[in-house]
This record gives C-alpha cells, structure tokens and sequence, in this order.
C-alpha cells in the first residue's frame, strides 16, 4: 500500500514546486456598488510572489476605450488627486463620480517568478439618487374623455422606477386590480412614468405628483391639480344658435342698407358737374331800366 502512494506523493510535489513562483491575485469584491461621492476601495492583492518588487498598473476600460489609471508609480488621468495606491495594489478612490463607472483591471508582473503575469477585472457601479423628475397633468379634462400624466427623470443610475399618487394616495398600475378604484379607468407603468385614463370620471380629479425612486434614493416633482368637468352639450348649442342668429340680424341688415342705398357714392367717377346754360328757347323781356340805360349810352357816343 505504502508503494502504491510513492508515485502520486511524487507527482504532488513536482507540481507543487512548479507553482512556487507564481504570482496570483486575488479580490475581496469582484463587482463594488457605491453611491456617487461616496468613496469606494477596489481590491487587487497578492497571494504568491516571489518578486520583492513586481510592476504595478491600474486600467480603466469604458466605452471600448482603455486608458492608464496607475502608471509609472503615480495616478494618471482624472483620478490624479482623488485616488491612491493601498497595500501595494489595491486602489482607493475618493469622492467617486457617475464618470467612475467602468471596468478596472489590475495587472501585476513579477519578473522572478516562473508565472510573470496576472492580472484580475473589478467592475465598479456608481449609483446616482434621481432629481425632482418633470410630471406634465393636464390642468381641466371633460368627463368621459381619455387624459394622459406623465413623469420623466432623467439623472438617476441606475434608472428610476416611478409610481404616482393622487391626494397622497399611492395608485396601482390597474385600476382594476383595486376595488378602492373601481370607478376609474387608469393604466400606469413604472418602468416609463406614464398614467393614461382612458376615459375619465369625476371622482379622477385631484391633486396628482410623481416620485422617481433607485437604490440611491427618490425624489418627487410638485402637486398639480387636475379638475374633471361635466361637459354642457345644451349650453354649447345654445350658444351655437345665438352665434348664428346675431350673424343672420347683421346679414339682414347689411342688405336692407344696399337696398336704400347707404352706401351708394353719388359722386360718379369720369364727370363733372357745371351751372346749367341757358336753355333754348326762354325769351327774356327787357324791363324800362335796361332799355333806358342802352338809349343814354349811344347818346353820348
């Protein structure tokens, strides 16, 4: 029996010894989450190494870019002055920002050990709490007609879910799914903020707003008012018919003015107007003065 575990005790030592030498890393968390401003430590240790000194680098690839975060002995790039190189390898970094974001590879050689190089990826989320999003409620709706309420919000990380109240009262995604709304007839989705009322009913006035929430936190937009009316079919066609009757009166007068001539133009273009001559055919009698005057002035002559 003893002989029988010669060969493979062998074996183990032989591949033990191939592995001393080797450097392997390590990482407490693979996949850090830390809201923005926060600061945030991105593990990277060394199990083996027989290298007193091995080369140190730090990466950040996002976007399908990759650029140097720890280079040279020293932080490049826009985490110079907020970030720091702890316990050789790992990476602190202070006051983090949703830019953070990204994947980050720490890779490591060691020039005196068989296995020269390693390297890990640590994936950091930076979770932003969302802004006061803009709610959109229609001020006046007639009963009976379809209104639409909208809510977007578009800083928060990861994206926010929405949910609505009327008069501080949480409202369900069906309308139908909650007896206490069974004289509405709503949808809402909390994925895109929308609540549409196919056709609304009186008791769907209120005051309505909206909260944007994510593991970072919420935020809620201002109280609207929205007022549903009963809608006046008499009160509408009685005012169609007054419209109608004072445009028929203004019609009829307008004519009767033509008729008599209002606004005929008695000055006719083209002519002029002079003292009538004298007609043809009147005979003027000379009166004692006028035949008198003629006789005295011949005699003088």
């Amino acid at each position: 029996m003893a002989l029988r575990r010669r060969p493979a005790l062998a074996l183990l030592l032989l591949l033990r010894g191939c592995l001393i030498g080797a450097v392997n890393l390590k990482s407490s968390n693979r996949n850090p989450v830390v809201q923005e401003y926060e600061s945030v430590e991105l593990s990277c240790i060394i199990t083996d190494s027989q290298t007193n000194d091995p080369r140190i680098e730090w990466k950040k690839i996002q976007d399908e870019q990759t650029t140097y975060v720890f280079f040279d002995n020293k932080i490049q790039g826009d985490l110079a002055g907020r970030a720091e190189l702890l316990g050789k390898t790992s990476l602190k970094i202070w006051n983090v920002t949703r830019t953070d974001s990204a994947l980050y590879r720490c890779e490591v050689v060691a020039r005196h050990d068989r296995k020269e190089i390693d390297e890990i990826v640590i994936e950091l989320t930076v979770q932003v709490k969302p802004v006061p999003p803009v709610c959109r409620v229609p001020r006046a709706v007639p009963v009976g007609k379809a209104a639409t309420l909208t809510c977007q919000e578009g800083e928060g990380y990861p994206r926010p879910h929405y949910s609505w109240y009327r008069d501080d009262v949480p409202l369900p995604t069906d309308s139908r799914a909650n007896p206490r709304f069974r004289n509405s007839s709503f949808l809402f989705s909390p994925d895109t903020g929308t609540l549409v009322f196919s056709a609304i009913h009186k008791e769907d006035s209120g005051q309505y707003y909206c909260i944007a929430s994510n593991d970072a936190g919420s935020a809620r937009c201002e109280e609207q008012d929205m007022e549903v009316y009963d809608l006046n079919i008499g009160g509408i066609i009685g005012g169609v018919l007054v419209v109608l009757t004072v445009l028929a009166l203004i019609t009829v007068g307008i004519c009767c003015a033509y008729r008599r001539g209002y606004f005929i133009n008695n000055k006719q273009n083209g002519e002029s107007y002079k003292n009538p001559g004298k007609p043809d055919g009147v005979n003027y009698i000379r009166t004692d003065e006028e035949g008198d005057f003629r006789h005295k002035s011949s005699f003088v002559i």
